[in-house]
């Protein structure tokens, strides 16, 4: 899909290339981390891609045109573009925000409010809510969101990403990638992302290139980065505990296992007596859908004869999904100050639960 031949890119007066000699292949429908210290040529490389950089010899072909072929508004329109200051325009609803690119294309007006209404449902903003609102009245977690839906209202088959996330604090930095991933699972674009944060580029990247001083040291898959780094300065970039890394990789899917269950209009001694059976101090409280509505604990019961087990409901303070890296997991576990926490669907159904034990088991395992 995006193929780098032999591209140099130096400026003038220098003597040393900021990309040198770069050969990389992006599959259709991958996300390619470029990461590295500062200077070491990814966000060149990126903006290569688009034409607001012109390499000084080499050849990048996109769907298997010579992109020095196409006109580079033409070009741009094409390709979906988000940075981490994320430059919506302030003066515009976050509608014409969104509308801009299909708007230069000549879509008409009624397949343009389609388009962004489909693009905020997409990122998870209720349109009626934020249609008309201007970027100064959102946070900055939405305004990363709304960003991510203008890159990709036109439909690109191409995206670059800036250090996307990079100016949010952690825990939303965190929940934005999720739901990017989310979306991505739906889209499938072929991403490329620049990020000098490693970690980062293990849960994000499909493929991973290692850049220092213009070149690419290293392009691999996230596992092979960490179970096989080329050299000591990728050995170092991926710095200690990498067992604990590899967590990024697992998703809770793959760990999690059954979790004790009944329904909100169970009787008490129900609710024991599934506890009894299957050795737990907790059950988590489903309705009748299946849905996971909350979570007992033996001790809110203990001692009681009577009443319904959705009398003594505690709520919810956060779940996970399928999805969900195991490292996420237990950075949710450590934010409730719990040592467990429920995986849902889409749909908030209950799918099981992982624990702190879990989370261990997948580090041994994978050592």
């Amino acid at each position: 899909m995006i193929k780098f031949e032999q591209v140099t890119k130096q400026y003038p007066g220098t003597d040393v290339p900021a990309v040198d000699n770069l050969n990389l292949h992006i599959n259709q429908g991958e996300i390619c981390i470029l990461v590295g210290p500062s200077g070491c040529g990814k966000t060149t490389t990126m903006k290569m891609i688009n034409r607001l950089i012109e390499p000084t010899k080499g050849k990048i072909f996109v769907n298997g045109q010579d992109i020095s072929q196409i006109n580079p508004i033409e070009l741009r329109l094409n390709i979906g573009y988000v940075i981490q200051e994320i430059g919506l325009f302030p003066h515009m609803t976050i509608e014409e925000n969104i509308a801009t690119v299909p708007l230069e294309k000549g879509w008409d007006k009624e397949r343009i409010k389609l388009r962004v209404d489909e693009m905020l449902n997409l990122v998870e903003l209720d349109p009626e809510t934020y249609r008309g609102r201007r970027p100064a009245d959102l946070s900055g977690g939405q305004r990363q969101r709304v960003g991510v839906a203008r890159a990709l209202a036109a439909d690109p088959p191409v995206m670059l990403m800036d250090e996307p996330f990079g100016a949010l604090d952690p825990i939303t930095r965190s929940r934005l990638q999720n739901e990017f991933l989310r979306v991505q699972e739906k889209i499938k674009k072929t991403i490329v992302f620049v990020t000098h944060d490693i970690d980062e580029a293990i849960k994000m990247g499909d493929k991973i290139c290692v850049m220092k001083e213009g070149k690419a040291v290293q392009f691999s898959s996230p596992e092979e980065i960490l179970s096989s780094p080329v050299n000591e300065f990728v050995e170092n970039l991926v710095g200690g505990n990498r067992m604990l890394k590899l967590l990024n990789l697992i998703k809770c899917s793959e760990s999690m296992h059954d979790a004790a269950k009944i329904n909100a209009h169970a009787k008490l001694q129900e609710a024991k007596q599934v506890m009894d059976q299957q050795g737990t101090e907790t059950i988590a409280v489903i309705d009748n859908g299946g849905h996971l509505v909350g979570w007992v604990k033996r001790k809110d019961i203990d001692g009681k004869s009577t009443g319904k087990v959705g009398d003594f409901i505690r709520p919810l303070e956060t779940t996970v999904d399928g999805k969900t890296s195991l490292n996420d997991a237990l950075s949710e576990m450590f934010n409730i100050g719990q040592r467990f926490v429920y995986v849902v669907d889409g749909q908030k159904r209950l799918q099981g639960l992982i624990r702190i034990k879990d989370i261990l088991e997948a580090v041994s395992d994978s050592d």
